[in-house]
C-alpha cells in the first residue's frame, strides 16, 4: 500500500498541491501535518513511521524530499529506519525510488555521504580535543574537591568533626566526600 505524507510550514499555506499529487501517484492513505520542517519533534510523522509494515509491501510517497526531513542526516536516518523494516520509499519531485536501481543506488549514495561526514566531525572533535589538551586545558566539569579540601576534610575529621558538617564546610556531599577519603568514617570517630 502507499501511504503518503504532505507537510506544510505554517497555518498559511495549503497542502492541497502535495495531496493531489499524492492521490495521483495511488497513495490509498494521506497523513497531513502542519509543522516546521526544523522542527525535531513531528508527532505526524512518527505516526507515519509507526504506521507502515513491511508485510503489507508499504511505500513512503512524499511530494518532496524537504517535506519529510529537515536535514540530509535525518533523510538518511528516515531512510535507514525504512530500509530496516523493508519498506520502500518513493519522492515524486526528484523522481527517487528505492524500488528502481537508480533510487537504490541514491539511497546508497546518501548514506555514505552521512557516514562521510559522521566521520569528519568525529575526526574534528578529536583533532579540537587533542589541540586544547595540548594548550593543558582539560575537557569535562571542573572537580568539586581539591587538594587543600581534603586537607581541611581531614583536619576536621582528625579533631572530631562529624562527616556530614566536614563535607559542608568544604561544599560539597557526603558521597563525593567518601569518594575522595574513603576511610572518612572511621577518622571522625577515631
Amino acid at each position: 500500500m502507499k501511504v503518503g505524507y504532505a507537510r506544510v510550514s505554517t497555518d498559511g499555506q495549503t497542502h492541497d498541491a502535495q495531496i493531489n499529487a499524492l492521490k495521483a501517484a495511488g497513495c490509498d492513505k494521506i497523513f497531513v501535518e502542519t509543522a516546521s520542517g526544523a522542527k525535531k519533534d513531528r508527532p505526524v510523522l512518527a505516526e507515519v513511521l509507526e504506521y507502515l509494515r513491511p508485510s503489507a509491501d508499504d511505500k513512503l510517497v512524499v511530494y518532496k524530499l524537504d517535506r519529510v526531513a529537515r536535514s540530509l542526516p535525518h533523510l538518511i536516518e528516515i531512510m535507514e529506519r525504512l530500509n530496516t523494516n523493508g519498506i520502500e520509499f518513493q519522492s515524486l519531485t526528484e523522481a527517487i525510488d528505492t524500488k528502481t536501481p537508480g533510487g537504490r543506488l541514491l539511497f546508497h549514495v546518501m548514506g555514505a555521504i552521512s557516514a562521510f561526514e559522521r566521520d569528519l566531525v568525529i575526526e574534528r572533535t578529536q583533532a579540537g580535543l587533542k589541540a586544547a589538551r595540548a594548550k593543558g586545558r582539560v575537557g569535562g566539569r571542573p572537580r568539586r574537591m581539591t587538594e587543600d579540601k581534603v586537607n581541611a576534610v581531614r583536619e576536621l575529621l582528625s579533631s572530631g568533626t562529624p562527616v556530614k558538617d566536614a563535607a559542608a564546610a568544604v561544599g560539597v556531599s557526603v558521597p563525593t566526600l567518601y569518594r575522595w577519603l574513603p576511610g572518612a568514617s572511621r577518622m571522625s570517630v577515631e
